[in-house]
């Protein structure tokens, strides 16, 4: 019911923004996210090159992109350090840790969509489909900005589905890495030097049932496959 809600309001015009999206004007990063997410951007880049990248898994781009690219949330620093063959857009939610994320994320040239489950979904998502149809990819934790942790939720297949892309799942692994331990989704960062392995799956095409998208996404990302992380 929810993934049809997601999808009509996709694809049709829709009302004007709801009062929740006008305020979200205000919630643009301050000038200390601003400059904290300049400051970690840089550390970020430094650190990413220090890592040494595997890739496992068919390879997507030998297919006709765009694509949606599908992890858990937690996993992703890992993933940063995936090659790029396409623009990229990543949705983040108005919270004050969406928008040091937003920070971060723009300048390590990611376009940005804001919006949650619970504030400008609807919008963030438009915003997302948009960017599919002129060629980016887009990025999508599945488990939602608020959990549970590994459960996946609608939205990602909802934004494949009306721009009619295929979903890919990634799932990074550290031989070595910060494990945040009171971060609800256990946010993990490898370390310098650190052996991060990147496991792709074959692309889910949008038209399958919800329970094959969903099936065919945690065989990748489903912890049994792996935590994320072998922190030392």
């Amino acid at each position: 019911m929810l993934q049809r809600r997601l999808s009509h309001r996709l694809s049709g015009p829709g009302p004007k923004a709801s009062a929740p999206f006008r305020r979200s004007v205000s919630c643009a990063p301050t000038l200390s996210q601003r400059i904290l997410g300049a400051v970690s951007s840089v550390i970020l880049r430094l650190l990413i090159r220090t890592w040494r990248v595997s890739l496992h898994g068919p390879e997507p781009n030998a297919q006709p992109g765009p694509f949606v690219f599908c992890f858990w949330h937690g996993g992703q620093a890992g993933l940063l350090a995936h090659p790029r063959v396409r623009p990229a857009v990543v949705m983040t939610s108005y919270s004050r840790d969406g928008a040091l994320q937003s920070a971060i994320l723009s300048r390590l040239g990611f376009s940005i969509a804001r919006g949650s489950s619970s504030r400008g979904g609807a919008a963030g998502l438009k915003a997302v489909v948009k960017k599919l149809r002129d060629g980016h990819d887009a990025l999508f934790a599945v488990d939602g900005p608020r959990g549970p942790l590994h459960v996946v939720k609608p939205g990602a297949v909802a934004a494949a589905r009306t721009a009619q892309v295929s979903l890919v799942p990634l799932r990074a692994e550290a031989s070595r890495a910060w494990v945040f331990s009171r971060a609800w989704d256990r946010y993990t960062l490898p370390k310098p030097f650190a052996r991060v392995d990147i496991y792709r799956g074959e692309p889910v095409s949008p038209d399958e049932d919800d329970a094959r998208i969903f099936t065919s996404l945690r065989s990748v990302l489903s912890p049994s496959a792996g935590t994320g992380a072998r922190p030392t």
